[in-house]
């Protein structure tokens, strides 16, 4: 028996432990995931095991938790901005009234991050 192999069709590498084929896949170290690509991961880890294993196996699934966390965070922070501007909740209000403006910018910042639950993460 070979002790490495490669397999054709998804390019993956074997490498033989015991009676075993074990698929060699090296983890990405150049690129930190952010809290939104943790969270989908931990989602698809969780409710779609299927598609979590196939993009592990086939090398893709740090690569879309990257993306998943850049266009999240994209997403969340021009969510919170577009919502701020269109409730008026600005610096002034911030200077006048600190805990009206803390009570708005939390549900902005909750608002936001329910929508890229649902829009990105949980998908």
């Amino acid at each position: 028996m070979d002790s490495y192999i490669t397999d054709e069709q998804n390019g993956l590498n074997y490498k033989l432990v015991g009676d075993y084929y074990l698929p060699m896949i090296k983890a990405h170290e150049t690129l930190e995931i952010g809290q939104w690509g943790r969270r989908h991961l931990r989602y698809l880890k969780e409710n779609r095991k299927a598609y979590y294993t196939a993009l592990m196996l086939s090398g893709k699934l740090f690569d879309q938790a990257v993306e998943i966390d850049r266009t999240a965070k994209e997403m969340y922070e021009k969510l919170i901005r577009d919502m701020a501007e269109r409730e008026d909740v600005t610096e002034q209000l911030k200077a006048d009234n600190q805990m009206l403006w803390v009570r708005k910018m939390n549900n902005i910042r909750n608002r936001a991050q329910e929508i890229v639950n649902a829009e990105l993460i949980h998908t």
